[in-house]
C-alpha cells in the first residue's frame, strides 16, 4: 500500500508527489498518456520564477528527474475509478490495475478543445497556441487571428492587443457571446478586428509552421484566406472529471468544486490543478495546488 496515490503526471500531479515525497510519504503518480500535461505544447516558458527561459518539454522533463531521484514510482495506465473504503483507497485502472493507498490527490488536468482541422495537433506549439500569457510576447509585433467569441477569446484578444501589430477575433456564432464590456473595450481598439458567423476550414502553412487560415462564411459559403504569424484557440476546455463525481462534486462546467485548500467531501480525496474549479489556470497555479494539496493529504494520513 502507498501513503498517496496521484491520479495525473501534469505540473500539479508531479509537484504533489514531489512535496508527498519530501514529507517522507510513498508516493505513486499514475499517468494515462505523457507526463507534464499542457506545459508540454508551450516551446518557450519564460513566466516560471527562477528560470529565465526554458521549454515546456525541459520543464516536465526536470520535474520528472526530481521525483524520480526522491523515490516516486511511476505507472502508464489510464484511471477509470477510485473506490474509498474505510481509511484506504482503491485506484482502478483500465489496463486491470488495482493500487492501494491512504490518500489519493486527483490531478486529472483538463485538454483544450480543439477545432478539429487536419494537421492540428502538428501545429501545436509551431503557429497554435492556446495562452496569450504564456506565448502572446513571441508575436510581439506580428499578426494573430483567436479562434473564440466568448470571455475567454476576448480576454485572450485583449492581452494580444496590447502586444500584437494586429489582432482578428473569428467567431463561428453571428455574434460574440463574451460580456459586452469586453467586447467594448476589445474593439474600440485600432488593430483589433472581428469576423463573426464563420468557420475555419483550414491551415495554411510554410516549412511546416503556420502562416495563416483559411475561413468561409456560414451563409454566403464565400471563402477567405487571412494571414496571420499565430492562432490563439479559444473555444473552451475540457475537464475529464466524471470518472470522480461520486468522490468529489462537480460544478456546472464539470470542474472539482474545491477551493485552494484542495479538499473534498470524501476524506481522503484531494484535487489539484487545472481540474479544479478556479480563477486562473496557469503552471505557477498548478504547481501551487499540487503543494497545497500534497501538505494536506500529508495532515489527513498523519492523524489516521
Amino acid at each position: 500500500m502507498y501513503d498517496i496515490i496521484i491520479v495525473g503526471g501534469g505540473p500539479a500531479g508531479m509537484t504533489a508527489a514531489l512535496y508527498a515525497l519530501r514529507n517522507g510519504k510513498t508516493a505513486l503518480v499514475i499517468e494515462k498518456s505523457s507526463f507534464g500535461g499542457q506545459i508540454t505544447h508551450s516551446p518557450k516558458v519564460e513566466n516560471y520564477p527562477g528560470t529565465l527561459s526554458m521549454s515546456g518539454n525541459e520543464f516536465a522533463d526536470s520535474v520528472m528527474e526530481q521525483i524520480l531521484a526522491q523515490g516516486a514510482e511511476i505507472e502508464i495506465e489510464t484511471v477509470t475509478g477510485i473506490k474509498s473504503e474505510a481509511d484506504r483507497k482503491i485506484v482502478i485502472t483500465e489496463e486491470g490495475g488495482k493500487y492501494e493507498s491512504k490518500a489519493v490527490i486527483i490531478a486529472t488536468g483538463v485538454r483544450h478543445r480543439m477545432l478539429g482541422l487536419e494537421g492540428e495537433n502538428e501545429l501545436v506549439g509551431e503557429g497554435i497556441s492556446f495562452c496569450a500569457v504564456c506565448d502572446g510576447d513571441f508575436y510581439a509585433g506580428k499578426t494573430v487571428c483567436v479562434a473564440g467569441g466568448g470571455n475567454s477569446a476576448l480576454q485572450e484578444a485583449i492581452l494580444l492587443s496590447e502586444k500584437c501589430k494586429e489582432v482578428t477575433v473569428l467567431q463561428d456564432l453571428p455574434e460574440y457571446t463574451g460580456e459586452q464590456r469586453l467586447q467594448d473595450v476589445l474593439f474600440t481598439r485600432q488593430n483589433v478586428k472581428g469576423i463573426t458567423n464563420i468557420k475555419i476550414n483550414r491551415f495554411i502553412t510554410n516549412d511546416g509552421g503556420l502562416c495563416g487560415v483559411e475561413i468561409e462564411n456560414r451563409d454566403t459559403l464565400e471563402k477567405q484566406e487571412i494571414s496571420c504569424d499565430g492562432l490563439f484557440v479559444a473555444i473552451g476546455l475540457i475537464p475529464e472529471n466524471e470518472p470522480f463525481k461520486s468522490l468529489a462534486d462537480l460544478n456546472s462546467y464539470g470542474y472539482f468544486d474545491s477551493d485552494e485548500s484542495c479538499g473534498t467531501k470524501t476524506p481522503g480525496i484531494f484535487v489539484a490543478g487545472d481540474c479544479r474549479s478556479k480563477q486562473i489556470r496557469q503552471l505557477t497555479t498548478a504547481a501551487a495546488d499540487g503543494t497545497s494539496a500534497a501538505l494536506a493529504a500529508c495532515r489527513y494520513i498523519n492523524e489516521l
